[in-house]
């Protein structure tokens, strides 16, 4: 049987760079990904995303910004340890962050899988519409890495081991 992957992209679109996941889930609409993979794009709707997650896949593969003092448009793949994070009680359903996801499916007694980030350094998070250029840059070389994930060959990002997101 074939892995069934989903490829969602997350965060806001009104936050400037934070509308990376976004983006580039436009971009894979027209990449060759094979047909196990499901691509989507929740935005804020943390919530949709835990309730798709209860579907069960093998691997998530989430795209969103992700602020860790490198040079703006820097990509990095971070394969998330998600089970701390489904013992915890408390959600805010108005504040769906990648966290508060998996603590909702994990009380649903949901499993994302593997789970793994690709993320990319933003350059601004104020209010407004729009990648800066350096992430612009960044999503033909973040649709590369999923394809090659989603294809089960290694992306040429750095990994973090074990990484909570």
């Amino acid at each position: 049987m074939r892995p069934r992957v989903l490829v969602a992209g997350i965060g806001n679109i009104f936050l400037s760079d934070d509308g990376f996941g976004v983006e580039v889930i436009k971009e894979l609409e027209q990449a060759d990904l094979p047909p196990w993979v499901q691509i989507a794009d929740y935005g804020i709707a943390g919530m949709h995303l835990a309730y798709d997650l209860l579907g069960g896949y093998d691997t998530t593969i989430l795209l969103d910004a992700t602020p860790h003092g490198r040079p703006a448009g820097t990509l990095s793949l971070i394969e998330a340890d998600t089970e701390d994070l489904a013992t915890e009680s408390s959600i805010d359903a108005h504040g769906m962050r990648p966290d508060a996801v998996f603590r909702l499916l994990g009380l649903l007694g949901g499993d994302a899988g593997r789970v793994l980030l690709v993320g990319c350094e933003p350059a601004c998070l104020d209010e407004g519409i729009g990648l800066s250029p350096e992430v612009e840059a960044a999503i033909p070389a973040a649709v590369r890495a999923v394809t090659e994930l989603a294809w089960g060959t290694s992306p040429q990002l750095p990994l973090k081991e074990k990484t909570e997101v």
